[in-house]
């Protein structure tokens, strides 16, 4: 089978991930004897330099992580909670039915710094500084900006002109990064030399430097700085009205990431490893499980059939992750019963021959659904209708859309991470003059009713779409991936891992075939939108299983040729090889080892 770039193959090392030169920042860790967590976090700060559209040093990223020396994988959450001002009430009082999906109002605590440096102290080997040094040094002296940088500054230009001058500052000066030209952010750079100052001020092992860091962010000049601008910053967002933020230096100060047990699902020999249901990634469990009694082996990988079965299954498993995920620590989540035996086999008694144009929630231990179909769906129209008008709506509210990151990485002791940074994106919210960047927009994920299981609650986690993997196989580390692209995370990714399982592909060939996705069910991002029966499959599918599936009832319709997927994935084999691969799509992700 062709691929469009080999899968690579070693024995020391490999990294791979959305944009080639974090991945060569995470191999270089390696090659100066770095082990995989001190590479996953100097890749994961590079990253927030090259794709400063998909990610941020104010943004999120939840890590699943195999750890060689004990045997065991752990979850650090970097997911941030509501802050302790941002209540139901807050955001009834100035007038909004639902969160918006820009601003300073959507505001979580960052938690990717804490992620990221909590991986740092407890698992790796470097320095601050040394992790550090190649963020800083792109930031300091530009990086090469990819063209979908300054094509989502362009969407968002009249904006930043009109009602966010501090990231036009940072964005536009001299006209903008130019496509493939070097830009820098030294104010970000300072920002990060200063923290390794402050590490470093505080003497003592590296361990103690480590923690000096996280000081400096959530309890010194970073948390300070954001205080000051959300309370003094009014700014425009999706509602199109103007607020101030409530997220305090208090609400960085009283925060650490969460560590916790991945959930776990066995499919065919092989435990699947996702975050728990504070994040949409069971969805993908229970997918599996759902597939689980059908014969995906029999069906044709790029056929009509695989595409309408996993599609089927897609619908009942994000339906009750609408209805029944949220933040455990606020929520009691039936997982138990979601992916039991019992609860599968009757929900896969609904998936038949047709597509479904229903949104059907279950009832796990009886328990009664409460969604709202119709208002999404509603909503869906409504902007679509605006978009239809000419009326500049991605422009003036900043609701272009941000995305994310990837990166895995294992390295010769057989240590592994799959990490999703993501939010912070240059256009989520104004830029922090003093700092040099952003603050992130993921508590639009929450709805305005406090019952709901993702419901707005101070300190609670929003249900977020960021969703990394890992595999066991037969008990032993196997594979670590993931993908951008929101709700598409859980569905392009067990694609991915079905036509490795049952289709006997290695990562490059899973990963280069076309895909698709569906946007039946309730979105997670503004305005949280649905459209009934919709899938879209890559452009590279033959003409007849377009037909085929429209024949089924589905709502689907073809897009471009090498659209659909960023997936990057790393795999270690019981013979010590090392092998990895990443998505051509986009022309930035590159895998890299030896």
């Amino acid at each position: 089978m062709f691929t469009t770039r080999p899968e690579i193959i070693g024995t020391f090392g490999a990294v791979a991930s959305t944009h080639w030169l974090a991945s060569q920042v995470g191999m270089a860790v390696l090659e100066r004897g770095g082990n995989a967590f001190d590479a996953a976090a100097a890749a994961g700060f590079a990253l927030q330099i090259v794709e400063p559209h998909l990610n941020g040093p104010g943004g999120d990223c939840p890590i699943i992580l195999h750890s060689a020396r004990t045997g065991t994988q752990q979850v650090i959450c970097g997911q941030g909670p509501a802050p302790a001002g941002l209540t139901v009430e807050h955001m009834r009082a100035h007038g909004h039915e639902i969160m918006p999906g820009t601003g300073l109002l959507a505001t979580p605590v960052p938690g990717a710094f804490d992620a990221w440096m909590l991986m740092l102290r407890d698992h790796g080997t470097w320095s601050v500084r040394d992790v550090l040094a190649y963020a800083i040094g792109y930031a300091r002296h530009g990086a090469p900006m990819v063209p979908r940088i300054r094509a989502t500054i362009e969407s968002v230009r009249p904006l930043f002109e009109s009602e966010w001058p501090t990231s036009a500052a940072l964005w536009l000066r001299n006209g903008g990064p130019e496509p493939n030209g070097l830009y820098a952010n030294p104010t970000l750079a300072d920002t990060y030399e200063r923290v390794v100052r402050e590490a470093e001020a505080a003497g003592g092992n590296r361990e103690r430097q480590v923690d000096a860091a996280r000081d400096a962010w959530y309890r010194g000049f970073v948390a300070e700085a954001i205080g000051r601008f959300a309370a003094a910053t009014e700014a425009m967002d999706t509602s199109g009205r103007r607020h101030r933020g409530v997220i305090t230096a208090d609400d960085m100060a009283r925060w650490s990431a969460p560590v916790e047990a991945p959930l776990a699902f066995d499919y065919r020999g092989h435990t699947v490893l996702k975050c728990g249901a504070w994040s949409q990634g069971p969805a993908m469990l229970q997918t599996l499980a759902l597939l689980a009694g059908f014969d995906i082996g029999a069906m044709d990988p790029v056929g009509a059939d695989f595409i309408h079965h996993v599609v089927e299954a897609q619908k009942l498993a994000f339906a009750d992750r609408e209805a029944f995920y949220g933040d455990p620590d606020f929520v009691d989540v039936p997982m138990a019963t979601l992916l039991s035996p019992a609860y599968t086999e009757a929900r896969r008694t609904l998936i038949g021959e047709r597509g479904s144009m229903e949104f059907r929630p279950g009832s796990p231990d009886g328990r009664a659904p409460r969604t709202d179909y119709a208002a999404a769906i509603r909503r869906a129209q409504e902007l679509a209708a605006a978009a239809g008008s000419g009326e500049p709506t991605v422009s003036r509210l900043g609701a272009s859309g941000g995305d994310t990151c990837h990166v895995d990485v294992i390295d010769r002791h057989g240590n592994m991470v799959s990490a999703t940074p993501s939010a912070g994106w240059l256009q989520s919210s104004p830029a922090i003059p003093e700092l040099g960047f952003c603050l992130g927009s993921r508590c639009q994920m929450f709805w305005l009713d406090e019952t709901l299981p993702n419901g707005l609650a101070p300190g609670k986690r929003p249900r977020t779409t960021l969703s990394p993997s890992m595999v066991l196989r037969e008990g032993k580390p196997w594979l670590s991936f993931g993908t951008p692209g929101g709700e598409q995370q859980d569905q392009w990714q067990p694609i991915m891992l079905l036509r490795m399982i049952h289709h006997g592909m290695n990562i490059q060939q899973a990963i280069d075939l076309p895909s698709f996705h569906s946007e039946h069910w309730i979105s997670s991002f503004w305005p949280r939108g649905a459209k009934p029966g919709k899938v879209v499959i890559e452009g590279r599918y033959a003409p007849e299983v377009l037909e085929a599936l429209i024949a089924r009832g589905h709502v689907a319709e073809m897009g471009g040729e090498w659209s659909e997927g960023r997936l990057t994935g790393a795999r270690i084999e019981p013979d010590g090889t090392i092998r990895a691969g990443a998505n051509p799509r986009g022309m930035q992700g590159y895998a890299v080892g030896r």
